[in-house]
């Protein structure tokens, strides 16, 4: 069901403690596409991931990024979200947005970066960076475990997201599960130093964007803000951390799939005031579909522009292909 909203009222609150039951969970649907309809994000509490976990999480990873850089580069990994990546390794150019590089250094890894490498090679082109083998540091200790057991919780609790979202849409319950039986998704940690002295005109700790995929599910660190949505009136609004919530949010091919009836939403993460030293984690896991996924409104969709959708034709695209041409534009910046 669908609690109180944050503080600036436009991303609403949603308890997923009830969705065990097939009334709760058909209330739960309903608060999603409530919101997927409106502003594309929300927060899920009550979603069963163990806090413990996401403080192990949580501090691991404040860890590694505490290292020296020449320690951090020898798990850098190039193209794309594998492996560490430098301050500026990002951009906007996924939206063909021209934008200085993010304040943002970052770390990566795949489901699919620990199969054997002839698993991996039928997965996609080279710019198919879920084909990329992982790489994990040394340091620190438990990194890797606390990871892989963190991207486990979170992949569940995305892929029952997708039901409730099926749900939601007015399809069935599996409608998504063969899209992602052998999903490229990606998690990642974002880690934003203090705010430089002289930041470029126009340099944000990430730049607007969308995400790409179907949905995010996004770990904010408590009493650190910065992320920001774009509203249909193009005001800029925040999106409060809440203590042991996830923001969750659709993405461009999700937009795709319900024909344009939810909406994949520019977000950002603006600078800290002048005089703010504090840096800022946040660990987005991104839910991707299967390379081969042919993305497409089923026919109860197809017309959802017409109904109030965005008025976009969505053509058919198959998700590997469409992603790939997403990440050389993203990657493009630290080329």
């Amino acid at each position: 069901m669908a609690m109180d909203h944050d503080p600036d009222g436009f991303v609403p609150i949603i308890d997923l403690s009830d969705r065990h039951t097939p009334h709760g969970r058909a209330a739960v649907a309903a608060a999603i596409g409530r919101a997927c309809e409106e502003s594309g994000f929300y927060v899920v509490v009550g979603h069963g991931v163990p806090r413990d976990l996401v403080r192990r999480m949580d501090a691991v990873t404040r860890d590694f990024f505490a290292l020296p850089d020449a320690e951090k580069d020898r798990v850098a990994h190039r193209p794309g979200v594998s492996g560490y990546r430098r301050v500026g390794g990002t951009s906007a150019h996924s939206i063909d947005r021209a934008s200085p590089p993010d304040l943002c250094e970052a770390f990566g890894v795949h489901v699919t970066g620990d199969l054997d490498a002839a698993e991996r090679a039928r997965l996609g082109d080279r710019w198919a960076t879920w084909t990329l083998a992982n790489v994990w540091p040394e340091r620190p200790a438990g990194f890797r475990e606390t990871w892989l057991a963190y991207l486990a919780a979170v992949r569940d609790l995305a892929a029952d997201l997708m039901r409730l979202s099926a749900l939601a849409l007015g399809l069935d319950e599996e409608f998504f599960a063969d899209k992602f039986d052998h999903d490229g998704s990606s998690l990642a940690a974002n880690h934003y130093r203090p705010r430089p002295r002289h930041p470029l005109p126009g340099q944000l700790r990430r730049g607007p964007h969308t995400d790409f995929g179907a949905l995010t599910v996004l770990h904010q660190q408590d009493g650190r803000g910065g992320l920001q949505v774009e509203d249909t009136a193009g005001r800029w609004r925040d999106v409060a951390a809440v203590p042991g919530g996830f923001v969750v949010n659709i993405g461009d091919l999700m937009a795709r799939w319900t024909g344009g009836r939810w909406v994949s939403t520019m977000h950002r993460v603006v600078n800290p005031p002048p005089g703010d030293t504090s840096s800022r984690l946040s660990v987005p896991f991104f839910y991707l579909p299967d390379h081969d996924a042919v993305v497409e409104p089923p026919p109860s969709l197809a017309g959802a522009a017409a109904g109030g959708g965005d008025g976009r034709a969505y053509e058919r695209v198959t998700a590997g292909p469409w992603m790939s041409g997403k990440l050389r534009k993203l990657f493009a910046a630290a080329d």
